[in-house]
């Protein structure tokens, strides 16, 4: 192993123990299972030709119906930072979250097309599937996307059924040849399938009930999804040289903010553990993501020279 090799390897161990670690949701055996696979993801993405992303999670609770701060934020920095590099990257979300994506993707920076499917709109995901083949996608990426439990069925962390305002978009991400990347925080979300069978259900709060059934070929259990989404950023940078310089414009803890503010105020997001319409996600703040967003950095760039 080189020295360059060996140095990227110990950088990219080190973002993963940053990001993937259980903030209280009692998920440490899924991401002690699902170790490695930041890297993993990272060296798989850095040779995609055109990318693909699913995300949006909507909150139904206490009042509240609102898309979620966690998904939109993490898959609109990745994907405009990626289409910052040269590649072609999209979006596919549905309707209930569609205005936090566009929102997002304009705030992070732009030059991703969004599309958008009904909740119940078979043609519309086979529209969107059919586009994405025409594209040449070679990898999608989900984060923080609800995906199908045992049943058939949809459901948030409380085990409630959100299939009203979730559409089946595991039929996109599992509907091509492409590597499939998933990113989630809590064992419902797509790709949790990979996980080993019955972890989820021994180890989390009504996991046998939420469990995601829907596999992935590299699996990142992080502690908030938006955090995967910027590990899988510093990893990238880490490993793509001319790459780096890009995704670190994108990777910043005031852009961060920046988004996270944008889809509160434009488009109603919520935080999806307290239900308010604030910029925090999954209960913490900006000095909390801030923080981790400038230790990736320092990770990702340190010893670099730029």
């Amino acid at each position: 192993m080189s020295q360059r090799t060996s140095e990227i390897a110990r950088r990219i161990v080190a973002l993963e123990a940053l990001v993937c670690r259980d903030v209280g949701r009692k998920t440490a055996d899924l991401i002690a299972a699902s170790a490695g696979g930041l890297g993993n993801a990272a060296q798989a993405l850095s040779g995609a030709r055109s990318i693909g992303l699913i995300t949006g999670f909507f909150v139904p609770r206490d009042g509240v119906a609102a898309p979620e701060t966690d998904g939109p934020v993490g898959t609109a920095l990745l994907a405009c930072a990626l289409a910052a590099c040269g590649l072609p990257v999209r979006i596919a979300v549905d309707t209930p979250c569609a205005d936090a994506v566009r929102v997002a993707v304009a705030e992070a920076g732009g030059g991703v097309a969004v599309d958008e499917v009904g909740v119940v709109d078979p043609a519309g995901i086979a529209r969107v599937i059919e586009a994405w083949r025409d594209a040449g996608v070679s990898h999608a990426i989900a984060i923080e996307r609800c995906g199908r439990s045992a049943d058939g069925r949809p459901r948030n962390m409380r085990g409630v059924d959100v299939s009203a305002w979730t559409a089946p978009l595991d039929d996109l991400f599992l509907g091509g040849d492409w590597a499939k990347i998933a990113i989630g925080d809590g064992g419902n979300e797509i790709g949790m399938g990979r996980l080993p069978a019955g972890l989820i259900a021994r180890t989390v709060p009504n996991g046998e009930q939420i469990a995601c059934v829907t596999s992935c070929d590299y699996l990142v259990v992080a502690g908030v999804s938006n955090w995967g989404a910027y590990g899988l950023m510093a990893a990238l940078a880490a490993q793509r040289a001319d790459w780096s310089g890009v995704i670190r414009k994108f990777l910043t803890a005031e852009r961060d903010l920046s988004v996270t503010q944008a889809v509160v105020d434009k488009a109603g997001a919520v935080d999806g553990v307290t239900a308010r319409r604030e910029p925090t996600v999954d209960g913490f703040g900006a000095d909390v993501h801030g923080a981790l967003v400038d230790s990736l950095a320092r990770v990702a760039w340190a010893e670099a020279g730029d």
